[in-house]
């Protein structure tokens, strides 16, 4: 069951709530300050009146009718000019006073708030300076309560963060394998070039023919190298042309059938025309990868089956299907880990650069595609390369 978010309000609305009732509770405790203020004043008048004044002043606020005469003195006394601006004044003072009291206590409810609603942010900042340092496991815990926009910005730092982590430890892991992967090569390129200047190793064509197969073995190292690199700066594919995959595919199977006759491997086509815009160059580099791959890791099953067939989007789709021992559990290693292996001894004899389908995955993504690893029902597996159209 897939977990709800809460409901939040926008920090749009939250910030006009508080307005509001900040507003609102301003004029409120305002009102009440006057309010209780009159009633002060007028008992402080009442006091202040003759015996008669005071008499017709309560008859007045109970609704009664006062004396004739105590009503005349009463209202003598209180138009008396003196009388007047005193009570102005009082009355001035008094909403002078309840309104700054009134607008301190909602100073201080709304800096409470604000920060309430900053807090988050704070938290933010400090886990951003975290990150800045290089401390990528630094996470911000989401708070109830919080806006909608300050939640979302929350879970997409959380993200940025989980992103950085992962690229941080496959740098690391990639880094390490880098010099797993060079340093055989040119460990056995030194020890026999050394032993060729002292006189060990004979100056024979043999000798520098294996010599030469580590080379070659560095360069395509290198080569797949740039190629991922090219994919990471969207350089992968630079130009595109009216091609069918079906007939990329059958081009590729010619050049490669010593390859797979080497193996002993039986193939099986079904190449459906599958025309649309594509890099041959790269997508001849991507099958050549894909039948390079079987044969080292389903060479056993001796047995390979092409096929391509049109996608609904006008695309195209290249699948490839061996007996071999398949894919792992842990699919997602294939295609997130460049140098991955099928073999766990990572021997360079059956194990190659171990970049193969990396670049494979990297021109099916550079095409707007994707590739897709499956493993087959009856034993082996399934690639295949979904190619979209430009």
């Amino acid at each position: 069951m897939i977990a709800r978010k809460p409901w939040r309000l926008s920090l749009a609305t939250l910030t006009a709530a508080v307005i509001a009732t900040m507003l609102l509770l301003s004029v409120g405790l305002t009102f009440i300050g006057v309010t209780w203020y009159s009633t002060v004043l007028d008992e402080s008048i009442t006091s202040g009146l003759p015996p008669d004044a005071a008499a017709a002043y309560r008859d007045l606020n109970e609704h009664r009718v006062p004396d004739g005469q105590a009503l005349l003195n009463l209202i003598e006394r209180l138009n008396a000019p003196e009388m007047e601006a005193e009570t102005d004044l009082k009355i001035q003072l008094a909403a002078l006073v309840c309104g700054l009291i009134s607008a301190v206590i909602c100073a201080i409810i709304g800096i409470y708030l604000a920060r309430r609603i900053a807090r988050p942010l704070e938290d933010l900042t400090a886990a951003a300076d975290a990150l800045k340092s290089g401390d990528f496991s630094a996470r911000v815990t989401p708070k109830s309560g919080g806006t909608r926009e300050v939640s979302s910005l929350v879970d997409t730092f959380n993200a940025l963060a989980t992103s950085l982590d992962t690229m941080e430890q496959r740098l690391r892991f990639n880094n390490m394998a880098i010099a797993h992967e060079l340093r055989t090569p040119l460990t056995v390129l030194q020890g026999g070039l050394q032993g060729m200047v002292d006189g060990v190793f004979p100056l024979e064509r043999d000798n520098i023919g294996h010599l030469l197969q580590q080379v070659e073995g560095l360069g395509r190292i290198v080569e797949d190298l740039r190629t991922l690199s090219l994919a990471i700066g969207q350089k992968l594919v630079m130009q595109r042309q009216p091609i069918d995959a079906a007939e990329v595919v059958r081009a590729v199977l010619a050049v490669a059938r010593p390859m797979l006759d080497e193996h002993g491997i039986a193939v099986e086509t079904d190449l459906r025309p599958a025309p649309m815009a594509a890099d041959p160059s790269r997508l001849r580099q991507a099958v050549l990868a894909l039948l390079d791959n079987a044969c080292r890791y389903a060479g056993g099953g001796r047995w390979l089956r092409c096929e391509t067939a049109p996608s609904p989007d006008g695309g195209a789709v290249i699948r490839i299907l061996d007996r071999g021992p398949g894919f792992p559990e842990d699919m997602d290693a294939v295609a997130v880990n460049p140098f991955w292996r099928g073999d766990p001894s990572r021997s360079r004899a059956t194990g190659g650069t171990g970049l193969g389908l990396s670049v494979v995955q990297a021109i099916a993504i550079a095409h707007g595609g994707r590739l897709e690893f499956a493993n087959r029902p009856d034993g082996g597996a399934t690639v295949a390369i979904h190619l979209r159209p430009q």
